[in-house]
Formats: structure tokens, sequence, C-alpha cells
């Protein structure tokens, strides 16, 4: 269905009425030129839980890294499903997460994207939404499929705005999609399509309240009331000056098909995660950000695989979770296996299904498809799901990055840091950082240039 648009009025009144809860998107600062020719316009990170299909405790080989090397190797069995993106993907085996935290799952994710330890530093996706993605009216999109079905800890979210700061994604794609077209989307009453005052100065209604909690608060929490009532106003700023919309998107539209807003079924998991992938490149299409993350789930999660219709995994007659799933024994054998296998299979197709509607829309600004001129990273917090190794990290990047990046080929990094990857990936943004993470790492050799 097509969801409506939000007016402006009714979108800054739920802003404001949000009084000091932090929003799930995060304002950029004033915008730039746009990036140089050779540089990717945008980055997506598409994070699976659970790991993959790797060696086994027996020493069964890895179903998941590809064999051979450079342009010359073969896909492995889970992952087929790339088969006909194969070109435009860069294969990467061997990468290391380090030793710290080696053998569970949260120090996985905390390390995942920040490349420190305890998750002691930014995240890659948050430094490149503030520098290379200052251009777009929201800095930094945080999609989820179901995260928050159980009350995870915050060790089970990717995305750190800061050391120790990880920020929850926003589960509810109908949500998500009002929040970002109705702030730039006028409402279908006619007239101009300007804000009026009154519509872009709803903050200072309630600015009265403000002052009487600001009393009743300690200097920390003033500081932090007094960076949100900033940042709304940055919102207010931001919507004002919103440049006109590609005609494609001055009525956007979302799939939201099956999607039961506030719904935990897994019976709905497929609905919710296409609809947030739609809406991740329909938003960067219409150029509202040129960063995000979609989250799948989180790790150690009990939404039950086998319940998702229309995949392989699903049966009925049993009901397996997906980290109970990557447990599946010492072999590469068994129903939990077979079940573990699938889902990252599963997980892999939708990473397809990403790539290729990037790859069949455009890019606005020129310069091919939007595949083309994006960097795209597939990735999960462990290797193998029931070693729970940070050795031989499961990492797919995808895209050219506006020729950057040179895809449809299988590199080995046998025991060097991912925090090299993540700098890589900076570099393909246009931000040539000497080093990333808490070990100051730098790129690796052969993906960029």
């Amino acid at each position: 269905m097509r969801l409506p648009a939000f007016s402006r009025r009714r979108f800054f009144s739920t802003v404001a009425g949000a009084s000091v809860a932090l929003p799930f998107f995060e304002l950029l600062q004033p915008r730039r030129a746009r990036a140089a020719a050779g540089v990717a316009e945008r980055f997506i990170v598409f994070y699976f839980p659970n790991g993959v299909a790797g060696v086994s405790q027996d020493g069964e080989p890895s179903q998941w890294n590809c064999t051979g090397s450079g342009s010359n190797f073969s896909l492995s069995p889970q992952l087929q499903p790339l088969a006909g993106l194969k070109g435009e993907c860069l294969f990467l085996n061997g990468l290391s997460m380090g030793p710290t935290d080696n053998g569970n799952h949260p120090g996985g994710a905390r390390k995942l994207l920040t490349g420190a330890d305890y998750g002691n530093g930014e995240s890659i996706d948050q430094l490149l939404a503030r520098t290379a993605g200052a251009d777009a009216p929201f800095r930094h999109l945080n999609l989820g499929a179901m995260v928050m079905h159980d009350g995870p800890s915050g060790d089970a979210f990717i995305s750190y705005s800061g050391p120790g700061a990880p920020v929850a994604p926003q589960d509810d794609p109908v949500a998500a999609f009002e929040y970002l077209f109705g702030a730039v989307v006028p409402g279908s009453g006619g007239g101009s399509s300007s804000p009026d005052p009154q519509q872009v100065t709803v903050i200072d209604a309630v600015l009265d309240d403000m002052d009487r909690l600001r009393t009743q608060l300690g200097a920390l929490e003033q500081t932090k009331l007094d960076q949100h009532l900033e940042a709304l106003r940055e919102v207010e700023d931001r919507i004002k000056n919103v440049s006109k919309l590609p005609a494609s998107c001055e009525e956007p539209s979302l799939d939201t098909t099956g999607v039961v807003p506030g719904s935990y079924d897994p019976s709905t998991f497929p609905a919710v995660l296409r609809a947030q992938i739609d809406l991740t490149v329909l938003a960067m299409a219409c150029g509202l950000s040129r960063v995000g993350v979609i989250q799948c789930a989180h790790h150690t999660s009990d939404i039950v695989i086998t319940q998702f219709p229309g995949t392989e995994m699903y049966d009925p007659g049993f009901n397996i979770t997906s980290h109970g799933a990557s447990h599946y024994g010492s072999s590469h054998t068994g129903q939990n296996y077979d079940a573990h296998f699938q889902q990252g299979r599963y997980w892999a197709e939708q990473f397809a299904y990403l790539l290729q509607s990037l790859a069949d829309r455009p890019d606005p600004l020129g310069g091919g498809s939007m595949l083309d001129t994006s960097v795209v990273l597939l990735c999960t917090e462990v290797s193998d799901g029931n070693t729970h190794e940070h050795h031989d990290m499961p990492f797919v990047l995808a895209g050219r990055a506006g020729g950057a990046i040179q895809p449809g080929r299988l590199l080995d990094f046998t025991g060097q840091r991912h925090a090299g990857l993540l700098a890589s990936i900076a570099h393909a943004m246009g931000e040539p950082l000497g080093g990333f993470g808490d070990m100051g790492t730098g790129p690796l050799s052969g993906i960029v240039g």
C-alpha cells in the first residue's frame, strides 16, 4: 500500500512532543559540496546475526568462504544467492576481529563496526554520517527488523555514536517512512509547499515546559536537554531548507504488505525486512541520506526462523530460533545445522535483493546505477555460529564506490585486522583516514584504488 505523507504541522508536533527522547535519525551538520568523482556517494551496512556455517568444530571446511583467488574463484554454497551479482562484490576471507572477547556474540557485536574492543569507539557508519554524509538532510538511517523483539541490551546493537554508546535502530518501517517523508513532503491539502511560521516554530510552544524541566535537572542532564533542543532546532532548519525532491520522490510510496506495526510475529519478519530495505533505497534515491544501517534481529535472537514463510527454512512442525540453530554441534550434520545453513543462504538472498534494488535504480546524480556509486557491507558478529570465533570473519563488500573499488574478486587477508576494512571503506567514501579502531589500523591493500 501507499503510506500517506505527514503534513509538516503533524511532523513538527510529533518531534516537539518527543521531549527529551533522542531521535533515532541523527541530523547532520551544515551541508557540504558533493564529493568528487571517484568516491562512493553512499554507504550501507547490512548486518545479520549468529554467524555462518564456517569451519566446524570437527574441522569440516567453511560453507561460506569462497575458493580460488583474484577474479578466478567459485562461490561457496551459502553464497550461491549472490551468483547473479558475483561481479559486483568483493569476497573477503581471513579477516580477524582480534582475540579480545573471542568466542562470544556480544564482544563481536561491540567490535564489528567500531574496530575497538568493548565498543570503545565510534562506529564507522556514525563517523561517515558526520563527515561524508554531511550533505544529506538526515545524516544517518538506522533501521532494524525485529531487533527490539525481546528487549535486548545495548550490546546487541552495532552502531555506536561514541565509546560505549550503542544506538538502537527503528524497527517499524511505517513509522520510519512517516518520519522521513512526512518531514519533506507537503500535506495533500493544496497550496504552497513552504511551511508557515506557525508550522516550523512548534518547539517555541514547549520551551516554557522545557525551562521548568531544566530547574529539576542536574548540570549533566541540563546539558543533555540543551543539546537535544539544539538538535530539534536543526531539524526545523533542515526541513525548511530541504531542496525540491526529484519528481519520483514527490509522492513516495512503500509496500508494507504483511507488516504489522508493533508485532514480533516471526511470520511477518520477511515483510518487515523487505520494507526496511526498500525504505533505505528509497530514502537514498531521494537524497535524504547517504549512510545507513539495516540490522536483521540481533545476536542470540530468539526469532523463530523456521516460521519465515516462503523460505527454505520454513517448517511449521519445527521451531528453532536463529541463535538455537547456530549451535548446531560439532559437525555439519543434523536438523539444527540444516536450519543454520539455510538461514545463512536466506541472509545472502536478502543482501542480493538490496544490491539488485540499488542496481535497478540510476543514481540521481549520474555516474551509473546506485550500486555503481555505493559501497555496501555484509557482516555478522561471529564467524562460525557454533564455535563463535572472531577470526576468519565473513565479510562481503559490494558496489563500485564511484570507481574507487573494482569488484568481482576474492581477496585473502588471513590474520589481518578487520578495522583495516573499515578504514578502506572510509577511503572509498572520500575520507582518507590514517587508521581506524583502537589500534589505528590503516586501510587494507587491494580494496580501494
